[in-house]
């Protein structure tokens, strides 16, 4: 009740002139609070903005790194080094070669796994991994690494022949990193089942942030002409599958079934675990796409893609900067978090710590994560001393980036 009648009497009392006199010295003061105003608006902006989109600081755990992940101490180790790093997300295999790594009844009961990996000690490795990442505050995601791909000589080739698919001249083989493969028919329903139980077990079993796939989510554009696959797309277009097997509609609609399937997965999961991170780590769009059918741009305009990481193991700067800043990848970095892969070494074939920092830096220059194939060639068979090697990691990222974990 006061307010009003304290503001009507400087009315009465105050002039003209005295009010002109008070505008003037109380103008420049409002522009000032309206300037500040504006500043911590623009500052405030990005960063609610970028909550959802965590910066992924990633590395790949291979099967290239079994010794490490068989001993509890060397497990200890490594997640304390990563940590001290500031990395927040390892990525362990779990699935090789038609063989998963953990103890799974379902493998166990369709008779493709003769053998269990375990721990020096006997113990559940995956699940000592995770324990002790989740200690050190980081999230684990683990990673299919071999998707619809299988050797010939494995126990799933073997035992479920009508699973695989085929080329037009019937071959059944490819080559690729791992060697010449098999492909699982990613549109036989037996196939999606299995592939989905397996990713389910993963997940319910473990204490798991969520689930990865990779550019091997895929099909080779030459296969497709199974038996099955071929009744299926005349039953569906009236026509048998060209010859050419990179025709553009035949090459569609085989994109498309995979993500159907793909589509089905990752409702399969939320149901399962609402919170599990749905990530993928393809090739680039181009690719994937024509080369391998992972029409993984599609996915993530689905919204069944929770975090992006593109491989570009490309050693010039020039063309890892290039592939780096295509527009798929700028759009996928407006919605979820994104993050490159980069080459870390092989065991015949080291990088130097100079150019992983300064494609690390390009990452960072275009607000992009990273993640690191594989943990082993952080550190062994480098060009650089040990001490010189692990300085330049943790050069890297200066400050914790850290990822909520998943409830």
């Amino acid at each position: 009740m006061k307010l009003p009648f304290l503001v009507q009497s400087w009315r009465r009392r105050c002039t003209a002139a005295c009010r002109q006199t008070l505008l003037k010295y109380l103008f420049p003061i409002l522009i000032l609070i309206s300037f500040v105003t504006v500043l911590l608006v623009d500052n405030f902006t990005p960063a609610i903005a970028q909550l959802p989109r965590q910066e992924i600081r990633g590395v790949w755990m291979t099967t290239n790194d079994f010794d490490t992940l068989k001993s509890r101490d060397k497990v200890q180790d490594a997640v304390s080094e990563l940590q001290q790093m500031n990395l927040n997300t390892i990525y362990p295999v779990v699935w090789n070669s038609g063989y998963v790594m953990y103890p799974s009844a379902l493998a166990q009961r369709a008779g493709i796994q003769p053998f269990v990996y375990k721990g020096s000690d006997g113990h559940d490795i995956l699940a000592d991994l995770i324990t002790q990442a989740h200690h050190k505050g980081l999230l684990v995601i683990p990673w299919f690494e071999f998707g619809f791909m299988a050797p010939s000589t494995s126990e799933l080739a073997l035992n479920y022949p009508d699973w695989f698919t085929q080329k037009r001249d019937g071959s059944q083989t490819s080559i690729s990193a791992a060697g010449e493969v098999m492909w699982l028919n990613p549109f036989h329903p037996q196939v999606q089942q299995f592939v989905t139980n397996l990713v389910l077990e993963t997940i319910t079993q473990y204490d798991a942030d969520g689930i990865q796939f990779d550019d091997h989510m895929s099909l080779p554009y030459e296969f497709g002409y199974d038996q099955y696959t071929v009744a299926l797309y005349t039953q569906e277009t009236n026509n048998a599958p060209p010859t050419d097997a990179q025709d553009t509609a035949w090459v569609q609609w085989r994109a498309d079934k995979i993500t159907a399937f793909m589509v089905k997965l990752n409702q399969a999961v939320k149901q399962r675990k609402p919170q599990a991170i749905f990530s993928i780590a393809p090739n680039y769009y181009d690719l994937a796409y024509k080369f391998h059918l992972q029409d993984w741009l599609s996915w993530m305009r689905q919204n069944i893609v929770d975090e992006l990481i593109v491989q570009i193991y490309r050693p010039n700067l020039q063309s890892f900067i290039a592939n780096i800043s295509r527009a798929e990848i700028q759009e996928a970095q407006q919605i979820i978090p994104t993050g490159i892969g980069i080459m870390t070494g092989l065991r015949n074939n080291p990088v130097p710590i100079q150019q992983i920092k300064s494609q690390v830096r390009a990452a960072q220059e275009r607000g992009l994560g990273v993640t690191f194939f594989y943990y082993e060639s952080l550190w062994n068979d480098a060009l650089e001393p040990l001490n010189e090697r692990q300085a330049g990691f943790e050069s890297l990222f200066p400050s914790p980036a850290l990822r909520a974990k998943i409830e």
